[in-house]
Order: C-alpha cells, then structure tokens, then sequence
C-alpha cells in the first residue's frame, strides 16, 4: 500500500467498538463515507451528496490502536454524479502488517447552491 497516498488515517479508539471489542463496522463505514465525501466535493468542485452505499464488505478484523487508512478511488464520473470506491487498511499498532478490513462503492451527487443536481463541470461559485 506504500504506493498510495490515504485520504483520511486515523487510530481506532475504544469508544470505536462494539460490544465485542472488536472495532465497529459503523465507525469503519463512517471513516470511508468521509473520505469519499471529502474526494467527491474537491472532484466536483462544491457540494456533493452521498446517495448510495454498495457492495460494503469488511474482510478483515482491527483492533483498538491500530491505525486505519481509507484510500479512494474514482470508478465512474457521470454528468451529475461520482462512484467512488473506498478500502480501509488497517495497519498494526506497534508493526507494520496491513490488514484490507472494508471496502465500498458510494455515489454521490452534486448539487448546485438550491439543492438541485448540477453537472459536474460547473463548478459552485463562491462569494469572496
């Protein structure tokens, strides 16, 4: 994975589990749905909402410390919408192991400054 940069690393804390002190698969769902939101808006150049959750899997378990990276990548760029696939990597507290824990494809939409899908080209605008 040394190859890739991350959009968001961040370290699994104990209010991160369920109650099976493993970490929770919402918490990893979440970190993903933020690093492609944060991707999507820079990719479109304004607001963009996420409209769709697919094909979540979480092949692999993380402990508490361990530190997550979420890598995204875009699939599909329609006149409106994005699909951008997400994985989460885990890597080791305390080594260098990293573990693939979840993976995703979340589509977004853009939306102009009325709440309206806007193509993808036309950026918003900004006061300033």
């Amino acid at each position: 994975m040394a190859d890739r940069v991350p959009l968001i690393r961040t370290t699994a804390m104990p209010t991160d589990t369920n109650p099976y002190g493993g970490v929770f698969g919402g918490w990893l769902m979440g970190q993903m749905g933020l690093a492609c939101g944060s991707f999507a808006s820079r990719r479109t150049g304004g607001k963009a909402i996420l409209v769709a959750a697919e094909k979540l899997r979480f092949p692999g378990a993380m402990a508490v410390g361990d530190e997550l990276s979420v890598y995204v990548e875009c699939l599909r760029e329609g006149r409106t919408s994005l699909l951008v696939r997400a994985e989460g990597v885990a890597r080791e507290r305390d080594g260098e192991l990293e573990t693939l824990v979840a993976e995703g494809e979340f589509t977004f939409v853009a939306l102009d400054s009325e709440n309206r899908p806007r193509p993808i080209a036309a950026k918003e605008e900004t006061n300033g």
